[in-house]
């Protein structure tokens, strides 16, 4: 199945690096082969009879399935069953990984979808973004992003040599391509991706060109280097359930003389063009799209693990428990009515694709920064000391003290085993690395979360709201 062979594509020569050794084959290392194995079932879906329908499509009458990340959406349906591709994945992995490329899928097949509007940035871009297109749909590509400078001195800029050094820039121009030299971050899922697509946030000015470009990155390309962050993956699946199944991993690239050929330069040289790709409403609509779907699916998990926590210890009937998970239900309501929205009120573009309100969708990614860790604090509260009197392991109901750790960890309507699990699965949640890790990404994965609520009023017509104020005062006066 299709599971195997993205599997067996790793082993392409890709140098990552982790603890100061390269890893040879991430599919055997223990750092990679949970997260691995998780990601081959999703893509073994689109094999399955009774599953591929929920996750993809048979494009141009094929019989193959791709997954509906490529699906360009001209109708309410269309746009729906992107919708619920999103959902299945996210709810496969209880919406803790983020990154599983139908993220950066949605980017590509936005700008592929504008391509014609977007012809005017430049006449190849065409036939580049539909080549590419093609080929990531048809061979099932793993994406992934990385868009975010080194954090060297952010009091600094693109004129201060050193930095300007040391951020991703063109050092030279070649028949065959562009050699680019520099470092970028945080680029989640970087071990197993395929391709990279590669952009930057800044604001350039025209004297920047050398950084100023839109890339497509093999994983594989000679001279880069995939730096990985500790791993937090844990091999003991009944003490870390989500760290052995669902640890992204996280890395920052190093580009050694990294030749990238033409026709994987979608745009350089220009940073007026560069920042009208980025910013183009079709792509980031899609793909922004992907976020809160999946989002729904991480709050619906840790209000479960609240319910779950406080059913196991007793507390379901103290009102002050229940105001705090009545107040998980109404995060996920807020974020669903939000999608509901965004797709109800979807406007097409100049090529007719259905994209959702952008307006909702950035709602959504907003509210996100500060509900999830406003459920992890509600999920504290619920199981307070609780957490931290956790046994160490399971294996301690197979020892000498099997009997007194049935008495004494027992709950109030599940035995003490499954109520150690249910703990152990919170605090996977709550207090691993790999969840104070998750806590920190969702508070800043859509970037700087106070540039987005003030992004929110400048882009706002603000007249509609403060007119009839204006209105109301010249009638009085």
């Amino acid at each position: 199945m299709r599971g195997d062979t993205f599997i067996s594509s790793l082993k392409d020569g890709r140098c990552v690096w982790l603890e100061g050794q390269q890893v040879r084959n991430i599919s055997e290392h223990a750092a990679f082969k949970g997260t691995l194995s998780t990601i081959r079932q999703l893509f073994n879906m689109l094999d399955d009879p009774l599953q591929r329908k929920q996750v993809g499509f048979a494009p141009d009458g094929q019989e193959r399935y791709v997954h509906s990340s490529f699906l360009i959406p001209y109708t309410a349906a269309e746009l729906n069953k992107r919708s619920q591709s999103f959902a299945v994945w996210s709810s496969s992995t209880s919406g803790m990984m983020s990154r599983l490329s139908d993220y950066a899928r949605s980017i590509i097949t936005g700008w592929y979808a504008a391509r014609h509007e977007l012809s005017e940035l430049d006449p190849r871009f065409v036939d580049k973004i539909s080549t590419y297109y093609h080929e990531a749909r048809d061979r099932d590509l793993f994406l992934t992003t990385a868009i975010i400078d080194p954090q060297i001195d952010r009091s600094s800029g693109l004129d201060d040599q050193r930095i300007a050094e040391r951020f991703l820039h063109v050092v030279k121009e070649t028949s065959e391509g562009i050699v680019v030299r520099g470092a970028k971050m945080i680029a989640t899922g970087a071990p197993y991706t395929h391709d990279f697509l590669i952009f930057s946030f800044l604001q350039f000015q025209t004297r920047h060109q050398k950084h100023a470009h839109v890339l497509i990155v093999p994983a594989n390309s000679p001279g880069l280097h995939i730096v990985c962050r500790e791993s937090f993956a844990d091999a003991r699946e009944r003490n870390h359930p989500l760290s052995a199944r669902y640890d992204e991993m996280d890395a920052v690239l190093f580009f050694d003389d990294v030749l990238i050929p033409w026709e994987r330069v979608l745009l350089y040289g220009d940073s007026d063009k560069v920042l009208k790709l980025r910013g183009n409403r079709t792509a980031n609509g899609l793909a922004f799209h992907q976020n809160v779907v999946r989002f729904v699916a991480k709050l619906e998990f840790v209000t479960g693990v609240a319910f779950a926590v406080a059913e196991s210890i007793g507390v379901t009937g103290f009102l002050h428990i229940q105001e705090k998970l009545g107040e998980l239900l109404t995060q996920i309501d807020v974020i669903k009515a939000l999608i509901i929205a965004a797709e109800a009120k979807a406007v097409p573009d100049a090529a007719g694709v259905l994209v959702p309100d952008l307006t909702y969708v950035e709602t959504a990614r907003n509210l996100g920064t500060k509900y999830y860790p406003r459920a992890v604090e509600i999920l504290q509260q619920v199981g307070a000391g609780g957490f931290v009197q956790t046994p160490s392991g399971i294996e301690d109901f197979y020892g000498p003290i099997s009997e007194l750790m049935h008495l004494y960890f027992e709950g109030a309507a599940v035995s003490a085993e499954k109520k150690v699990e249910l703990f152990k699965l919170a605090w996977d949640l709550i207090g691993s690395p790999l969840g104070a890790r998750h806590l920190l990404y969702e508070k800043f994965y859509a970037g700087d979360p106070i540039r987005g609520l003030a992004s929110h009023y400048v882009r706002h017509d603000k007249s509609s709201l403060t007119a009839p104020v204006w209105k109301l005062i010249q009638e009085k006066s």
